[in-house]
């Protein structure tokens, strides 16, 4: 199983992006898919999460800018991230998670880049 992220880039403060991540190599759907993210010199932080029927979790400092989604015909799942940040620049990582057996299924990351 192979997650691939798509749509980093840079953005000015103020702007929007959306992520992608697809999935190939498998036909089964993840329980719960996500979005993590990891700044320099930071440790890897959850910034959004969506269970396979459609529940969501967020980060206190995405609330309200960023949205997830996920397409479970397509197994994908999508990051809309509105009203950027400059502390929101990071590598952002796509996250698939089978609860039974447990699997644990990361992406290489992409970057976002927010300048003031």
């Amino acid at each position: 199983v192979q997650l691939q992220a798509y749509g980093g880039g840079l953005v000015q403060a103020g702007g929007s992006l959306r992520l992608s991540c697809a999935v190939s190599g498998s036909t089964f759907n993840f329980n719960i898919m996500g979005w993590y993210r990891q700044a320099p010199g930071k440790q890897r932080e959850r910034v959004a999460t969506i269970s396979s029927g459609g529940s969501t979790h967020y980060a206190d400092s995405v609330k309200g800018r960023f949205t997830i989604s996920r397409d479970n015909d397509k197994n994908t799942v999508l990051l809309q991230m509105n009203s950027l940040k400059p502390e929101d620049t990071a590598v952002y990582y796509c996250n698939g998670i089978i609860l039974g057996p447990y699997g644990d299924y990361w992406g290489k990351g992409t970057l976002v880049t927010v300048s003031s």
